[in-house]
C-alpha cells in the first residue's frame, strides 16, 4: 500500500483513471512494462500488459497479463478503480493493482495504491533464487526494528512488492503532472517525470541509467501504438 495526499482535483484525477486507455499511458512507464493495450474481452474491459526484464525485449520472449478494468465505486467525492487478474507468470496470480481516491479540497486529493499478487510453486522457487543472488542486496521502505539489532530496511518479497508499489505509484503522479502539457509532449515529459521521481528513492529504485531508461520507453511506446 502507498498513501499520498496529491497536488490535483479529485475530479481531474478520477476522470483521467477512469479510462483504461489512460492506464496504459500509465504501466509503460514502469520500468519492467514494456508493453500495453486497452481493449475488450467477454464484453468487459481489459487491459493486456507485458511485463519483462529491465532491458529491452520482443514481445514473444515476456509475461502477458490480462487485467480486468473494473470500476468499483464512482461518487462525487470517492472513486475506486481496479485492474485485476486471476492468472500471471510462474504460477503467480490474483494481481491487483487498485486505485483509491478521496478529494480533500479543490486543489488536493488523498490517493491510496493497493499492489499484490499471490505465489505458486514456481514463483517461490524463483524468487528464493533470485533473493539468493541478484535480489540479495535489494531494500523496501519498511524499517523493521528488533530490539537487540539495529533498524534496517526489510527485504525479500515484502521489499519487492513495495518496490512495484511505489513504482506504480510515480508512474500515476507522472502522468498526472503531464496532464497540463500539449498532448504530443505528455510521453516525454512523463517518462522523465517517472525517472526523476525514481531518483529521489535511488536506494530502492535505482536499476538503470538516465539516457537507457529514456530510449528503451521511446521506443517501446512506438511499438505499443503499433502493435495489436
Amino acid at each position: 500500500d502507498a498513501y499520498a495526499v496529491i497536488g490535483f482535483p479529485f475530479a481531474t484525477v478520477a476522470a483521467a483513471f477512469a479510462k483504461p486507455a489512460n492506464w496504459c499511458e500509465t504501466l509503460i512507464l514502469h520500468l519492467n512494462v514494456q508493453y500495453c493495450r486497452s481493449g475488450t474481452s467477454d464484453g468487459r474491459p481489459q487491459i493486456s500488459a507485458a511485463v519483462g526484464k529491465k532491458t529491452n525485449q520482443p514481445l514473444d520472449d515476456m509475461h502477458r497479463i490480462n487485467f480486468v478494468y473494473k470500476v468499483v465505486v464512482s461518487s462525487a467525492d470517492y472513486t475506486r478503480v481496479e485492474l485485476s487478474s486471476r492468472e500471471g507468470p510462474l504460477g503467480t496470480g490474483n494481481y491487483l493493482i487498485a486505485l483509491e481516491l478521496t478529494a480533500l479540497d479543490e486543489q488536493r486529493a488523498f490517493m491510496h495504491i493497493q499492489y499484490s499478487y499471490t505465489q505458486g510453486f514456481l514463483a517461490r522457487c524463483a524468487t528464493s533464487v533470485y533473493f539468493s543472488t541478484s535480489g540479495r542486496n535489494k531494500v523496501g521502505f519498511t524499517w523493521i526494528h528488533h530490539e537487540d539489532d539495529p533498524p534496517y530496511l526489510v527485504r525479500g518479497v515484502r521489499g519487492a512488492l513495495e518496490r512495484n508499489t511505489m513504482r506504480y505509484y510515480l508512474a500515476l503522479d507522472a502522468y498526472l503532472r503531464a496532464l497540463g502539457s500539449p498532448a504530443e509532449q505528455r510521453f516525454e515529459q512523463s517518462i522523465e517525470g517517472w525517472f526523476a521521481g525514481t531518483e529521489r528513492f535511488a536506494r530502492q529504485l535505482r536499476e538503470v541509467k538516465h539516457d537507457d531508461y529514456i530510449t528503451m520507453k521511446r521506443g517501446q511506446y512506438l511499438r505499443q501504438q503499433a502493435v495489436l
